[in-house]
């Protein structure tokens, strides 16, 4: 019997993969990527076509290795990476570096199904070249930003830095929201609400029109003023509206809304919600199926669903909540299109895999956002949600009060996704002409308020609005720019740093278009067209390096030094006493004692800001200081919640409970210990008390 080799990326694919495909086929993973530009150096030939040159990445030889051993031993081999530009391109290098005769070796699958991965093998393809010159193309345009850009940056602000070519606008987008917060002079203002009665019936409604005129109450004198003369009026209800709206479903997530959503509901960054998505995707063992991928494939811009899918989510809808709330016809949906649309949206693979079924074979961060998927989904094909909607104006005189309500008639979708979000104000039955006492004035003061900063997850909506990045580049943006040192997350708000600001002037100042958003979206449309063969890859590099180099000439001779001053922290170096100090190498930030060279300690610097409080779910830990100057951790819900803890706190949850880590030094070493005053979970040498 012929022996068949199935290369895909990962393990964890790869023991789902082998479920399926029986004893003929050999499954094995290459681990992402196993050839890439060096890291020692350029490795593009700018001179030559930008041609690149590829090396076995350190580390990987071994495993390359293994695979051409194998691939000789097999009659046909396969390449099953996954189905977007990285893939293709891992294929790619694994067809030339494997020296596979035939060209029709590559197989592609939406989910991790039996059925899928099957009709898959029965059709493999040519290697795509058009999305393998797109994932080059932006290879190389990233290499040739960061190369060139960053030992600019050492030379001019610090050794360590680097810059690349997408992140580099997000830190722009959340240096100019800052500088609008800090540019924002706040407005007093103020409100008038009344209190009426019309017969037995009692509604509030607030001062909407003085004559024609909308309010605009600018201070207490104003408002109080205002009191006394409304006071002398008689009212009557002059205006009673009722209309019916809908809403309809949004449609089933893509990777960003993927993002965004757990990051609001489960507060999951973009990073946590890739790494859970993608074993969701990959196989998971459930019931007596084995591994099985829960999920389609979870890096993708498309709105789309399968016909098939529809079917079975129209079958759930009618079994679990009845034929009301199923619509005549199946739900579609519109994305953008073209290469962008290649794939189905984020989408359970058997929607009758509910997630109270498959609850008990899930961890707690599997089920979540199994669940928030599968929610979804369902919802996406349900009815639209009815509201009735009351405005109702009342008048005395000059002045006119208008009271807003609404209450949900028919649920639709919301029956699933809970209409507990739904804020209802539901007024009581009110009749136009019947006359209405004012039995109380309350006036109220305000003030208007700045931009919001950016959260994780306002911050991926903005780049995705904007055209800026991929599915798969919005978690690695986010942490990236973070490790640099160039924001800092407070309260899960981004802030720029001073080094953030400083290397964002310099590189706005000498390369606009780099930093520019508009500039960084139409390269986004250009990768797109070079998948759809509209675009040549070599002349779209030519025309953006040949204006890049020029400006870099420029900036190395004219960009001035700048110094940035090293962050302070109450971290106490263990060694010496000094207090250490944040700095910046080029794996990121990291802790060293001021007192160098005399004392060269140094530590990780560990994040806190995306470590949940157990004990009260809404704030995160941060690090606090006593009034005897002693360090210690608490939750940032202070007053309202008092968990504090002295030991130091670990962005890892204990595997008993849920509950994050924390680290405590002793005599006999390091202990770890789940934080949780009743739970036992505990790591290390030492296993004495808690102390």
């Amino acid at each position: 019997m012929a022996q068949k080799l199935v290369i895909v990326e990962s393990p964890a694919k790869a023991r789902t993969l082998k479920r399926f495909l029986g004893k003929n086929y050999k499954v094995e993973a290459s681990m992402g990527h196993l050839i890439d530009l060096p890291r020692s150096k350029l490795g593009v030939d700018v001179e030559n076509n930008f041609k690149p040159h590829y090396i076995t990445i350190r580390g990987k030889g071994k495993i390359l290795a293994g695979l051409k051993k194998e691939a000789k031993k097999a009659d046909e081999v396969f390449l099953a990476t996954d189905p977007d530009r990285e893939g293709e391109a891992i294929s790619w290098h694994l067809q030339r570096a494997l020296n596979i005769p035939n060209p029709q070796c590559r197989v592609v699958f939406n989910e991790v199904t039996r059925g899928a991965v099957k009709k898959a093998m029965e059709k493999p393809r040519d290697i795509d070249d058009q999305l393998v010159d797109a994932q080059q193309a932006r290879r190389i345009l990233d290499r040739l930003v960061g190369y060139k850009l960053s030992p600019l940056l050492w030379k001019k602000v610090k050794k360590g830095l680097s810059a690349g070519r997408v992140q580099t606008v997000a830190v722009r987008l959340i240096c100019e929201r800052e500088r609008e917060i800090e540019d924002f002079k706040e407005e007093e203002y103020w409100t008038v609400t009344g209190k009426f009665k019309a017969g037995k019936k009692d509604f509030s409604a607030r001062l909407f029109r003085i004559d024609q005129d909308k309010v605009k109450i600018k201070n207490e004198e104003q408002a109080q003023n205002l009191v006394e003369e409304i006071k002398k009026e008689k009212y009557k209800i002059t205006r009673v509206k009722e209309k019916i709206r809908k809403r309809r479903p949004l449609p089933p997530f893509i990777t960003s809304t993927l993002q965004q959503e757990a990051i609001k509901r489960l507060k999951f960054t973009a990073r946590k919600t890739m790494t859970v998505a993608q074993q969701l995707y990959e196989g998971l063992p459930v019931e007596r199926r084995g591994p099985t991928g829960l999920i389609t494939y979870m890096r993708t811009d498309s709105v789309r669903t399968s016909p098939v899918a529809q079917k079975a989510a129209r079958q759930i809808i009618e079994e679990k909540f009845g034929s009301r709330f199923l619509p005549d016809k199946p739900q579609q949906y519109k994305g953008k299109g073209g290469s962008q649309d290649a794939h189905e949206a984020i989408r359970p693979t058997d929607p009758q895999m509910t997630p109270d079924r498959i609850k008990k074979f899930l961890d707690k961060d599997q089920f979540r956002l199994y669940s928030l998927i599968w929610e979804r989904f369902i919802a996406s094909q349900m009815k639209p949600a009815e509201f009735s909607g009351l405005n109702v104006d009342v008048q005395g005189g000059k002045y006119t009060f208008r009271a807003n309500g609404s209450r949900i008639i028919f649920p639709g979708f919301l029956q699933v996704l809970g209409t507990e979000t739904i804020e209802e104000n539901i007024l009581p039955p009110l009749k136009e002409g019947e006359q209405a006492r004012l039995e109380a004035l309350e006036k109220k003061q305000h003030f208007t308020q700045p931009p919001p900063r950016y959260t994780e997850g306002t911050l991926v909506k903005e780049l995705e609005n904007k055209g800026i990045g991929r599915p798969s580049t919005y978690a690695p943006i986010v942490s990236t720019i973070q490790q640099r040192g160039y924001i800092i997350s407070e309260n899960q708000r981004f802030k720029p740093t001073d080094l953030g600001f400083k290397v964002n002037d310099l590189l706005t100042s000498f390369f606009p278009e780099i930093t520019e958003v508009q500039f960084t979206a139409s390269m986004e449309e250009k990768l797109d067209k070079v998948e759809d063969n509209e675009e040549d890859w070599v002349q779209l590099l030519r025309d953006f390096y040949d204006d890049f180099k020029v400006k870099l000439e420029k900036a190395q001779e004219q960009m001035q030094e700048v110094e940035i001053e090293d962050i302070e922290t109450d971290i106490e170096c263990d060694k010496c006493g000094a207090m250490m100090v944040v700095k910046h190498g080029r794996f990121g930030k990291f802790l060293a004692c001021p007192a160098f060279p005399e004392c060269r300690n140094t530590k990780p610097y560990m994040l806190l800001e995306d470590i949940k409080c157990f004990a009260c779910g809404k704030g995160n830990i941060v690090q606090r200081r006593s009034k005897k100057g002693r360090t210690f951790f608490g939750c940032d819900h202070f007053p309202e919640c008092e968990y504090i803890t002295w030991a130091r706190p670990l962005p890892e949850n204990c595997p008993s409970c849920g509950a994050f880590l924390q680290e405590k030094r002793t005599k006999k070493g390091v202990k770890r210990f789940c934080a949780r005053e009743e739970c036992d979970y505990e790591q290390g040498e030492d296993k004495g008390g808690r102390g």
